[in-house]
């Protein structure tokens, strides 16, 4: 009767081992076939589906892009090539050759004739005004349309513009009569051929950067502007410009 417990037991026991191992065998085939068919599914990703790498950081599959992203991206990339080679073409269509009109010559010549004589009177302002106001506006002069004379040499060169060696003779005459002027004589006549001179060619600066066709020609136009703009106030700083002088400037202007 024991032996019979004895064989039961052992039988039973049998029994389980193997019930166990198959339970094994199973469960690793489970494991294996899931690991399988994560693997199957993360090579299948979608292009642009961005998974964790090894460093936590996300990243789109095979660290690149699928042939549908490459088509993508070639298709933006030839957009962006023509719509650059559209600029440049209208970069080069507008850096071709530009118009210089009369009126861009005749501002060009009249700025160097403006520093042929304005110069001299700024330098002799140093010598033979005795206001400390006129002297000033005369180093204004000299620094302003000694930057302006270069300009203007240079932009002439490049234009082909002509340009002229002297004044004009009445703007020499006006340095002819501040020569032989010393004192509150010179401060008088300094501060009025000065404001009247720089008056009227204010008025002609703007008229030509406003209607001016060439990229130099505006460029002159505006530093121009600018330095005949402190010309007129330091001129004013004076004190001594007359009503007559600003009447004068204005018929001028007015009359165009």
């Amino acid at each position: 009767m024991r032996s019979n417990r004895s064989a039961a037991a052992s039988t039973t026991s049998r029994t389980i081992g193997v019930v166990l191992a198959v339970c094994a065998v199973i469960a690793t085939a489970l494991i294996v076939t899931r690991g399988g068919d994560e693997e199957a599914s993360a090579s299948q990703a979608p292009a642009g589906t961005t998974a964790q790498n090894g460093y936590g950081q996300s990243g789109t599959e095979g660290y690149g892009h699928s042939s549908d992203a490459g088509h993508d991206t070639g298709a933006e990339g030839s957009d962006a090539e023509a719509e650059g080679s559209a600029a440049q073409g209208g970069k080069a269509e507008r850096s071709g050759p530009q118009p210089v009109t009369e009126v861009d010559k005749t501002f060009l010549v009249a700025v160097r004739q403006a520093g042929l004589w304005e110069i001299p009177a700024g330098r002799l302002a140093q010598t033979n005004a005795s206001s400390e106001a006129v002297k000033r506006a005369g180093l204004h002069l000299m620094d302003g349309h000694s930057k302006l004379d270069q300009l203007v040499r240079e932009d002439a060169e490049i234009l082909g513009v002509p340009i002229p060696d002297q004044a004009t003779p009445e703007q020499q005459g006006w340095v002819e009569q501040m020569e032989n002027a010393r004192g509150a004589e010179f401060d008088r006549i300094f501060a009025n051929l000065l404001r009247a001179s720089h008056g009227k060619i204010f008025a002609t600066i703007g008229e030509v950067r406003a209607a001016s066709q060439n990229d130099l020609i505006r460029r002159h136009a505006r530093q121009a502007n600018q330095t005949v703009l402190d010309h007129l106030e330091v001129l004013e700083d004076t004190g001594l410009v007359d009503s007559a002088t600003f009447a004068e400037v204005e018929e001028a202007v007015t009359a165009k």
